[in-house]
């Protein structure tokens, strides 16, 4: 009556019904408007139109939306990126980069593609990270990097101004 064990009528004879993969996984999704901070673990896919600021590891997909956003680290099977991720992201398998992504910071996979449109800065390495585990604070590392850039540039501007 409520179990996965319906059974349809067609040409007159019983047909099981199974169900999907997906459905038996799941998907789990963090909906526009929602943010959260902190540490997620997903045993399957996970869609985020909203944004995490944090650590996410999903042993399945990760899709970030258009609208999405990650600041943080990602450590996943797959993914597929449209929307803005900032950090680091380890990804065992297949990364795809749509042309509506924008990905800042350090990118390890197995497979890539990314397609015309997409803005990547970083570094994009095929493997995982060399001592096998990232490094904590990798958004702080990003943001005092992008601190001393724009303190060198600064105190080149002072230098042509002294000249």
């Amino acid at each position: 009556m409520f179990g996965g064990n319906k059974k349809n009528k067609e040409n007159g004879k019983a047909k099981q019904v199974t169900k999907s993969a997906t459905a038996i996984s799941g998907l789990n999704s963090l909906v526009a408007g929602t943010k959260v901070e902190g540490n997620i673990h997903a045993s399957s896919d996970m869609r985020v139109d909203g944004t995490i600021k944090g650590t996410l590891v999903c042993d399945a997909k990760v899709i970030i939306g258009p609208e999405g956003a990650v600041e943080g680290e990602i450590r996943c099977a797959n993914a597929v990126i449209e929307g803005k991720f900032e950090g680091m992201i380890v990804v065992k398998e297949l990364l795809q980069i749509k042309d509506t992504a924008s990905i800042n910071g350090k990118v390890y996979y197995g497979k890539l593609l990314i397609q015309s449109g997409a803005t990547v800065t970083g570094t994009f390495s095929m493997g995982k990270p060399a001592n096998g585990t990232a490094t904590n604070g990798t958004a702080t590392q990003i943001a005092q990097s992008k601190t001393k850039a724009s303190d060198i540039a600064r105190k080149g501007k002072e230098k042509e101004t002294v000249n």
